[in-house]
C-alpha cells in the first residue's frame, strides 16, 4: 500500500507526485495513456498560450526558444522532469475501478491492483469530447482531435465551433489548400478567441475564403456528404471530412463513480475544500482542470500547481 495513488500523469499529477516525493510519501501515478498524454495530442504546431515559466514544475527550470513554447519543447521538459525525479508512473493502464474501503482506497486497472491511503484526480479533461449525437458521428471521416492539415488538402472539411481551438483549425487547413466551412451554433465567432486572431477568421468568412453557417447545426453526416440545419432552412454540403472542435469535459463518472457531490451549477462543479482540495470523500483529492467541472478554461497549468502543495500539506498534516 502506498500513501498517495495519484490518477493522470499530466503536469498537475506529475506535480502532485513531485510534491509527494519532498514530502516523503510513497506514491504511484497512473495513465491510461502516454506521460502527459493530453499535450502529445494537442496539434502538432501548438503554441501555449502561457510563456515558459508559467508551465514550470519542480523548480526545474523550462528554457524555450521563444517566449511562448510549443507541444514539441513541453513533451522534452515534461519527460526531463519525470527523469530528474525518477517519478513513479504507470502508463498505459486504463483505471477501470475505484473503490473506497476500510483500508483506504483500491484502484484497479486494465493491468493491476494498487491500494493507497490517499488518491489525487488529475485526470484533465481532454480525453473526452462533447459529441453532436447526430448520425453518421461515429464514421471514420468525423474527428474530434485535430493533429495537422497536410491530410485536409483539396478536401472538403467542414469545421464544427466557433471558441479558439475550431478558429484556428479553420484558418491553417484554409491555409494550407482545405475547401473550409464553417458550422456555427451561436451568433458569431465567440469574444473569447484570442484577440489577434479574431479579425483574421472574420475578414476570411466577409471575404467568402471561408464558408460560414451561424445559428446553425449538423443534423446528419454521410460518407460523402452532410446535412446542415441553418436558419433559411435545411442545405446539404459535399463532404470529405467533419473535424468538431465542440469542446471536451472532464470524466465525470469516474467522480461520481467513488461518491464525489456536484454543486447544482451549469458547470456540474465537484465539491472540494479549495485550501486542501479534498473533495467531500476523506482522503480522495482533486486537482487541476477537474476542479472547475464543465468550465474547462477556469484551472490551467499555471493556475493550478500550487494543487500539488494545497494536497501533499493536507496528507501530511
Amino acid at each position: 500500500m502506498v500513501d498517495v495513488i495519484i490518477i493522470g500523469a499530466g503536469p498537475i499529477g506529475l506535480a502532485c507526485g513531485i510534491e509527494a516525493q519532498k514530502k516523503s510519501l510513497s506514491y504511484i501515478i497512473i495513465d491510461k495513456g502516454c506521460l502527459v498524454n493530453s499535450i502529445y495530442n494537442y496539434p502538432l504546431n501548438m503554441t501555449f498560450f502561457s510563456t515558459s515559466d508559467k508551465l514550470e514544475i519542480g523548480d526545474v527550470p523550462f528554457i524555450s526558444h521563444g517566449a511562448k513554447p510549443n507541444r514539441f519543447e513541453a513533451l522534452e521538459y515534461y519527460r526531463r522532469v519525470a527523469s530528474h525525479y525518477e517519478l513513479n508512473v504507470k502508463l498505459y493502464e486504463k483505471v477501470n475501478k475505484i473503490e473506497k474501503n476500510a483500508k483506504g482506497i483500491s484502484v484497479e486497472t486494465d493491468k493491476d491492483v494498487y491500494n493507497g491511503k490517499s488518491i489525487v484526480l488529475s485526470t484533465g479533461f481532454y480525453d473526452f469530447p462533447y459529441m453532436m449525437n447526430v448520425e453518421g458521428e461515429g464514421l471514420a471521416k468525423v474527428k474530434h482531435y485535430y493533429d495537422e492539415p497536410h491530410p485536409y488538402y483539396k478536401q472538403n472539411l467542414i469545421v464544427v465551433g466557433a471558441a479558439n481551438s475550431a478558429v484556428d483549425v479553420a484558418l491553417e487547413t484554409y491555409r494550407k489548400g482545405a475547401n473550409v466551412t464553417m458550422v456555427v451554433r451561436e451568433k458569431g465567432i465567440l469574444d473569447s478567441v484570442k484577440y489577434w486572431v479574431k479579425p483574421d477568421i472574420e475578414n476570411r468568412i466577409k471575404e467568402g475564403s471561408i464558408k460560414a453557417y451561424f445559428e446553425s447545426t449538423i443534423t446528419k453526416i454521410e460518407e460523402d456528404k452532410v446535412h446542415i440545419q441553418t436558419p433559411e432552412g435545411s442545405i446539404t454540403l459535399d463532404n470529405d471530412f467533419v473535424l468538431a472542435m465542440t469542446g471536451y469535459e472532464p470524466n465525470f463518472s469516474l467522480m461520481e463513480s467513488i461518491g464525489i457531490n456536484f454543486q447544482d451549477d451549469e458547470f456540474h462543479t465537484p465539491v472540494y475544500n479549495q485550501e486542501t482540495n479534498e473533495s467531500n470523500i476523506e482522503g480522495v483529492y482533486l486537482a487541476g482542470v477537474v476542479c472547475g467541472g464543465l468550465k474547462t478554461n477556469k484551472w490551467f497549468i499555471e493556475n493550478s500547481r500550487i494543487h500539488a502543495k494545497n494536497i501533499m500539506n493536507h496528507i501530511t498534516s
